[in-house]
């Protein structure tokens, strides 16, 4: 038992020490790649960004043309629905399809950005 190699702690590697690159808390294999990757999610935060600002623009003019529709046509006001005049049942009711048409819209927009981006960093 005393021919034993005696054991020994290991604290540190032997010679001199890198610095490790600045990578905000994500671990980076090699810097090209990483570059690359940051390119790519940069790209695809400029097309969501882009999605997104064009999805309210449209939103926007669709529900502005929808309300002055509703009030340049008087003749909404002479046709009732249960005692309610059609157009306060357009202004109550009518935004709420717009709201689902720009909200499926916007999701496959997106999912089709991500779909992209996905596709870009897997042909690395």
């Amino acid at each position: 038992m005393s021919d034993a190699p005696k054991r020994v702690r290991v604290t540190a590697a032997d010679g001199p020490r890198r610095p490790a690159p600045v990578t905000r808390g994500i671990a980076v294999p090699d810097a090209p790649v990483a570059e690359a990757d940051a390119v790519y999610a940069r790209a695809l935060r400029t097309s969501q960004l882009r999605l997104a600002l064009g999805t309210i623009a449209g939103f926007l003019i669709v529900t502005v043309a929808v309300a002055v529709a509703i009030t340049a046509i008087p003749e909404l006001d002479r046709v009732t629905l249960a005692g309610v005049p059609l157009s306060w049942l357009l202004h109550a009711f009518a935004f709420y399809p717009v709201i689902a048409i720009f909200a499926v819209l916007y999701t496959r927009g997106a999912t089709r950005n991500e779909r992209r981006y996905r596709a870009l960093r897997e042909r690395e």
